[in-house]
C-alpha cells in the first residue's frame, strides 16, 4: 500500500510523541529569527554594530538555511531521522544560551549561526518526518506545523521590547532556549522507546546520491527552490529591515514598528492553516501561487505610495505573500511519491531557496544605503514576487519527482546518452 492511500487512522494514535515532536520543533524554527530585529538599540548599548551588522545578522537565516539545508540530507545518511532532530535541537539550545552571554558582535554572530544551523536541519527534516509519522494526514500536519510556524515568528517581537526593558536584552535573546528544550523530550522519549527510530537502515531516512543527483535535473525542483527562494528572500527583508522602513516613512515608533512586525508575522497563521488543506484538493495549485504574487505586489505598492495611510493593511496583505512558504512545505510532500524523494526534494527546494533568499536583506539594505530611500529596495521586491509568476507555471503541472526523473531518464537512455 502506498502512502498516498494508506487508510486515514486517528491522529494520536500510536503517534502521539511524534505530533508533539513535530509541532514542538515547528516552534522552535523562527524563534530566534525575530527575536533579534526589535531590540537592536539595546543590544548595541552593550555589543556595538552599525548598518552592516545589521544586514549581516539579517542575512544569516537565509545563508544558514541554505548552507545546512542543501547537506542536511546527507546527515540522514549517516544516522536517523530521529537522532539528527535531537542534534539540531541541542545546537539550537546551544546558540540561544551563546547569543544571550554574548559579549563582542562576532560572538552574537557565532550563537546566531549555531542557533540556525540546527534550525536549518529541523526545516529540512520535517517534511519527511511527516511523511514517515503521519502519511495519511499530510496536509493536515503540514497546515499544523506551519501555522506554529507562523506563531513562533510573531511572539518574539512582541515580547523582545517588554522583556528586554524590564530583564535586559541577553534574558529576550536567551530564554528561547526553554522552548528548544522542551522540543527535545519527545524526540528523546521516541528514541528511547523504539529501537528502530536509531537505526538508519531504513528507506525513510536514506536520500541516495542518485537521486540528490538527479533532482537537479528535473524542472520541477528549480521551480519549487523559486518559489521558495522569493517568499524567503521577501519575508528575511521584512524582517530585518521592515521596522527601519516603517519608521521612515509612517513615522512609528519601536513599539508600533514591533507590532507591525508582528502583524507582518501573524499573516502567516492563515495561510498555513488553509493553504496546504486548499493544495491537497485543488487540481491546478499554480492558482495560489498567483495568489501569493498578488498579495506581494499590492502590498508593497501600498507601502511604497500610501505608507503612512492604513499601514496595517499594507503590511497585512505583504505578509499573506510568503503563503507560498506552506504551500512549498505541502508540495514537498503531494510532488513525491517515496520517502527517498521528499528526503531530496526538501533539502533541495529548501537549500537552494535560502541561497537565492539570504540576497534579500543584504540587496535591500544596499539599495537603501546607495539611494538613501526605500523606492528602489521595494522595487527590488516586487521584481522578485513577480518572478515567481513563471515558476507558478511549473508547478501546475501535474506528476511527481519520481515520474519527471523516470521520464527524463528514459529519454537520455532513448537518445544514447545514457543515464543522469
Amino acid at each position: 500500500m502506498t502512502l498516498q492511500n494508506a487508510s486515514a487512522r486517528p491522529l494520536w494514535a500510536g503517534r502521539t510523541l511524534a505530533l508533539l515532536g513535530i509541532l514542538l520543533v515547528a516552534a522552535n524554527l523562527r524563534a530566534a529569527v525575530t527575536a533579534l530585529s526589535p531590540i537592536f538599540d539595546e543590544i548595541t548599548r552593550d555589543v556595538p554594530f552599525g548598518a552592516a551588522g545589521i544586514g549581516l545578522l539579517g542575512a544569516l537565516p537565509p545563508v544558514c538555511f541554505a548552507v545546512f539545508g542543501l547537506v542536511a540530507p546527507l546527515f540522514t545518511r549517516k544516522a536517523s531521522l530521529e537522532v539528527v532532530m535531537v542534534i539540531a535541537l541541542a545546537a539550537i539550545v546551544l546558540g540561544h544560551l551563546v547569543r544571550g552571554l554574548s559579549v563582542s558582535f562576532w560572538m552574537l554572530t557565532a550563537g546566531s549561526v549555531l542557533t540556525f544551523a540546527g534550525m536549518a536541519v529541523g526545516n529540512v527534516l520535517l517534511p519527511p518526518l511527516v511523511k514517515r509519522y503521519f502519511p495519511d494526514r499530510i496536509g493536515l500536519l503540514t497546515s499544523l506545523y506551519a501555522t506554529v510556524l507562523s506563531i513562533s515568528t510573531l511572539v518574539p517581537p512582541l515580547l523582545a521590547v517588554p522583556v528586554a526593558d524590564s530583564a535586559g536584552w541577553r534574558y529576550s535573546v536567551g530564554m528561547w532556549a526553554v522552548l528548544s528544550v522542551l522540543a527535545l523530550l519527545p524526540w528523546l522519549g521516541i528514541l528511547v522507546r523504539s529501537p528502530e527510530s536509531r537505526r538508519v537502515d531504513a528507506v525513510v531516512e536514506e536520500a541516495s546520491g542518485a537521486a540528490l543527483g538527479r533532482v537537479w535535473h528535473v524542472p520541477l525542483s528549480w521551480a519549487m527552490a523559486v518559489t521558495f527562494a522569493a517568499s524567503s528572500l521577501n519575508a528575511y527583508a521584512m524582517f530585518a529591515w521592515l521596522p527601519e522602513l516603517l519608521h521612515d516613512t509612517a513615522g512609528s515608533d519601536p513599539v508600533q514598528a514591533g507590532a507591525l512586525l508582528s502583524l507582518y508575522s501573524a499573516m502567516g497563521i492563515p495561510a498555513g492553516l488553509l493553504i496546504p488543506v486548499l493544495a491537497t484538493r485543488m487540481r491546478n495549485v499554480g492558482v495560489l501561487v498567483y495568489l501569493g504574487v498578488a498579495f506581494f505586489v499590492v502590498g508593497y505598492l501600498g507601502l511604497l505610495l500610501w505608507p503612512a495611510q492604513a499601514t496595517w493593511l499594507w503590511v497585512a496583505l505583504a505578509g499573506l505573500g510568503p503563503l507560498l512558504f506552506p504551500l512549498c512545505l505541502v508540495l514537498i510532500n503531494l510532488r513525491t511519491s517515496t520517502h527517498e524523494g521528499a528526503v531530496a526534494l526538501s533539502g533541495f527546494t529548501q537549500g537552494l531557496g535560502y541561497v537565492l533568499g539570504a540576497l534579500g536583506p543584504l540587496v535591500f539594505g544596499l539599495l537603501h544605503d546607495a539611494t538613501d530611500g526605500w523606492l528602489w529596495p521595494l522595487v527590488f521586491l516586487l521584481a522578485t514576487a513577480a518572478a515567481v509568476a513563471f515558476a507558478g507555471v511549473v508547478i501546475a503541472r501535474p506528476g511527481t519527482l519520481e515520474d519527471h526523473v523516470a521520464t527524463r531518464h528514459a529519454r537520455s537512455v532513448a537518445s544514447g546518452t545514457g543515464a543522469d
